[in-house]
């Protein structure tokens, strides 16, 4: 069947755009934060979690040379005395991490930057990235096809402070010819797309002619593919069409709940159904969830071939997770200090800001959504248990979901699913790396701690295994019993990028530093 590109136009249209286009955002300053590379660095007395899966040990001393890990090396028992015979010597620059614990840096394989007027800067989200242990992104897109180039090739070269940066684009992005709308078009685009030196492809549910094209020729150039496949085109194009077709990954859910129906082909909407009503649109996809058996032939025979095809799924729970309760949502810890009143202005109920579609959540669109997660859940913990990858995304900057913050309320919601703390680390670490280095055909080189890899790595002082929460950047609550008084512990205590350290703490203050101007600019 042949489309119109009227027709391909009006389906495939950029579903992450907000519906009023809105200009992007700064770039960031040229840097000024972080120490080193070193010539020799060593993390002293660590726990280290090394991503693998593998329980953690202690003590260890990390030597990291310039950007890159040399060697990782126990240096006695816990709760004795260090054996001083094993230590590496000649440091050039040291970092007692003695009762700290020590992890790959994380990698959030679906972020975006935002754009004027909520989010006016880059440095802003790119400080709360770091801030929060993030040290590699995947922008679907970050934003304009040259603006996200030359910002990863920046921070690549560590001219600004922000986690490396890896670039998927939109076909038809970037060049002057307009839409995708042909087989034809697509095998051109993607090929300008390699030259241009973009890393993959952030596709839509697209027909199935072009889908292909778009997939047989991104494998020639080793870039690598995951796609939204949203509801104006899933119909022809579900998760597993487009795995049989080659596609990498996925990311969200659309599309995975449509190759499970029992009783339908498309699903069943109501007949006043509107895609551009977004509270319509969010409520009703939560409905899905009685449309899916778990564990029946068809959910292990879709799993199965997943499986085969070796693909990846980018949940993005985090970004979905308030229509659970949206009250929480709207009232988050971190709201007060961080959050640019620009966006909290995106966040509140608007037709026109994608996302923020809260009119009139009802208690019944809430349990939609919560029935709708525990099915969601049991197909990805399911899915990892049999070996399946499932890797960490936030889509943060919509739906109540502020950078950083919302990466880590992944780790929890997947630590939900059903995920042991030690698996939700290789999600986000080794797991992610791999999904990024799959269609490039070669070895990770971050993603985990041991000799060889990039010096990417977070520290913290309190132990994430036994409560992610630590991770925020206003930390964790918790009684101190010596003062009778709650109190916050953790937050990330350095980022190390490319073997430089960042302050995390510092770079918190600078994004509080951000809202407060911005919010005295505003009353004047």
């Amino acid at each position: 069947m042949r489309y119109s590109p009227i027709l391909y136009v009006f389906l495939f249209v950029f579903i992450h755009t907000p519906l009023l286009v809105s200009a992007q955002v700064a770039p960031a300053p040229d840097r000024t934060e972080g120490e080193g590379p070193f010539e020799r660095l060593i993390i002293r007395g660590a726990t280290v979690i090394d991503g693998t899966g593998s329980p953690p040990r202690s003590p260890m001393d990390i030597v990291i040379e310039g950007n890159r890990i040399v060697s990782v090396r126990s240096v006695g028992a816990p709760r004795v005395a260090i054996n001083q015979e094993r230590r590496p010597d000649e440091a050039t620059r040291e970092i007692d991490a003695h009762g700290k614990y020590v992890m790959p840096g994380i990698v959030d394989l679906h972020v975006h930057t935002g754009g004027i007027p909520k989010t006016p800067e880059a440095e802003y989200i790119y400080k709360l990235w770091l801030a929060h242990g993030i040290t590699t992104v995947r922008g679907v897109s970050f934003g304009g096809f040259d603006w996200s180039l030359k910002e990863r090739e920046r921070s690549a070269h560590n001219e600004i402070t922000a986690p490396h940066m890896v670039s998927y684009h939109r076909p038809g992005s970037g060049w002057d010819q307009g839409p995708v709308t042909t087989p034809k078009a697509a095998r051109e685009w993607v090929r300008f797309a390699a030259e241009s030196g973009v890393d993959g492809l952030k596709l839509g549910s697209y027909p199935p002619d072009i889908m292909a094209a778009l997939l047989d020729e991104a494998a020639k150039h080793n870039l690598g593919s995951t796609a939204h496949l949203g509801q104006m085109g899933v119909a022809q194009m579900n998760a597993l069409d487009a795995a049989r077709l080659g596609l990498g990954s996925m990311t969200h859910f659309y599309g995975l709940f449509e190759a499970l129906y029992d009783h339908h082909d498309v699903q069943p909407w109501p007949v006043d159904m509107d895609y551009n009503d977004e509270q319509m649109r969010f409520a009703q996809v939560a409905r899905q969830w009685s449309l899916v058996t778990p564990q029946d032939d068809l959910w292990n025979s879709v799993m199965d071939e997943f499986l085969e095809l070796d693909y990846y799924i980018n949940p993005t729970m985090t970004i979905y997770s308030a229509g659970r309760d949206v009250m929480r949502a709207r009232n988050t810890d971190w709201n007060e200090k961080y959050l640019l009143g620009s966006l909290q202005e995106f966040f509140d109920p608007s037709r026109t800001d994608h996302g923020s579609y809260f009119f009139d959540w009802t208690t019944h669109d809430e349990v939609a959504w919560k029935k709708f997660y525990q099915v969601w859940m049991q197909f990805l913990n399911e899915y990892k248990n049999r070996g399946g990858k499932v890797t960490v995304g936030s889509d943060s900057g919509y739906i109540y979901q502020l950078y950083g913050f919302g990466t880590i309320l992944e780790l929890e919601m997947l630590q939900e699913a059903g995920f042991h703390p030690l698996e939700v680390v290789r999600a986000a670490t080794m797991h992610g790396a791999m999904e990024i280095y799959k269609p490039l055909q070669k070895p990770i080189e971050y993603g985990v701690i041991s000799a060889g890899m990039r010096a990417d790595l977070l520290i913290v002082s309190e132990n994430p295994l036994a409560n992610f929460k630590v991770l925020y950047g206003t930390g964790a609550m918790k009684l101190n019993d010596e003062t009778g008084e709650a109190e916050f512990v953790g937050g990330v205590d350095y980022t190390i990028k490319d073997g430089i350290i960042y302050d995390a703490k510092a770079l918190l203050g600078d994004v509080a530093a951000m809202v407060e101007k911005q919010r005295l600019n505003k009353a004047q």
